[in-house]
């Protein structure tokens, strides 16, 4: 199947040959240098494939930072800054991201403060990424690991996605991508939901991957910096950023992002059937797809209090008070929800429950 490109807000999204159409994007900018910005995983497993297409290249160099969420924060932007100051990048150069999320989210960051922007474009090299974090113009760094609390709504000039950079993938990092694309379906297109279901998913078609880019890239075209209608895309993320926040801080081996929102998915979909209208019927299914896709995760009564304060810290919020996105039917959501202190934590121990 021949996957067209799909226009953005004012940038491409290539999937055929596309890094081939890298290489046309790099030569037809005349950028007086360019970067490769990647992580130590991506640096093993996906920049030789790139590095051999541009062979014939001598303006560019090679920027690596450690892999991992705990590398996106102030300390690691700062040191992208630096090493693009001493390899003498200018208004002209570009920074191509090489890499999963982080690189997507900081490497976006990164670029459009340096010199108060210069270009910068992704090629996705997870699945989270190609389905969530290359598309749709946010950027951002972590503080305290509180997810994304600094960043900008700054456009990439293309994404790159190429679907081979998948096969060096473990499979928890599909089943982290999954998630997104999961959430897709729930908030805007049940067929798509029922397909994902029926799916190899172990091996997600690239059929499917271009149809959550397409939803997403959809939802965003219609609200660029998340006034209104965008905020769908944040179902599962209220109560599923406090579980990776909290995870990331106390556990040894933390929870994927992925991980973290199916069990947000779970709660706030607990809450939809509370508030919103979702059917008893769709609750459970919901819940029993992502829970026997999902390892379960032990949420401790003891923690609710924590989990409340990082849900309160959400960018979403207005005076403290903490906003959901619930879904009225699978397929369908609605935004702007304020929950309560009590309805959360019911959320939360049905969750426990299961």
């Amino acid at each position: 199947m021949i996957m067209k490109t799909i226009q953005s807000d004012n940038y491409p999204i290539y999937f055929d040959n596309s890094v081939d159409e890298l290489v046309k994007f790099v030569k037809k900018g005349h950028y007086s240098r360019f970067f490769i910005l990647t992580d130590d995983n991506t640096a093993k497993y996906c920049l030789p494939m790139i590095k051999d297409h541009f062979a014939g290249f001598d303006n560019f160099d090679i920027l690596e930072i450690n892999a991992g969420e705990e590398s996106k924060d102030i300390d690691f932007c700062i040191g992208i800054w630096r090493m693009l100051i001493d390899f003498g990048a200018d208004r002209k150069s570009l920074l191509i991201n090489l890499g999963g999320g982080v690189i997507s989210d900081m490497g976006g960051f990164a670029a459009s403060t340096f010199k108060r922007g210069i270009d910068f474009v992704h090629v996705p090299t997870t699945l989270l990424s190609q389905v969530d974090a290359s598309v749709g113009g946010k950027t951002g760094i972590d503080i305290d690991s509180i997810k994304n609390i600094i960043g900008t709504f700054t456009q990439p000039k293309a994404v790159f996605i190429a679907y081979d950079f998948l096969d060096s993938l473990p499979p928890r990092q599909i089943l982290s991508g999954l998630a997104e694309m999961f959430k897709h379906g729930l908030i805007a297109d049940a067929a798509y939901w029922e397909e994902l279901k029926k799916s190899d998913l172990r091996h997600p078609a690239p059929e499917l991957i271009y149809r959550s880019i397409e939803i997403k890239n959809k939802v965003v075209m219609e609200d660029p910096t998340e006034q209104g209608f965008r905020k769908c895309l944040n179902f599962g993320h209220t109560i599923g950023h406090a579980i990776e926040t909290n995870s990331l801080i106390n556990d040894e081996n933390p929870l994927s992002h992925g991980e973290a929102i199916a069990i947000g998915m779970i709660c706030e979909a607990y809450l939809s059937h509370q508030k919103t209208g979702l059917s008893e019927n769709e609750l459970t299914e919901i819940t029993n797809v992502l829970s026997n896709l999902y390892p379960k995760y032990p949420v401790e009564e003891s923690s609710f209090s924590n989990l409340f304060t990082l849900m309160q810290k959400d960018k979403k919020n207005h005076n403290g008070k903490v906003n959901c996105t619930l879904l009225s039917h699978i397929g369908q959501c609605s935004i702007d929800h304020i929950c309560t202190v009590y309805e959360l934590y019911e959320s939360l121990r049905y969750y426990a429950a299961l």
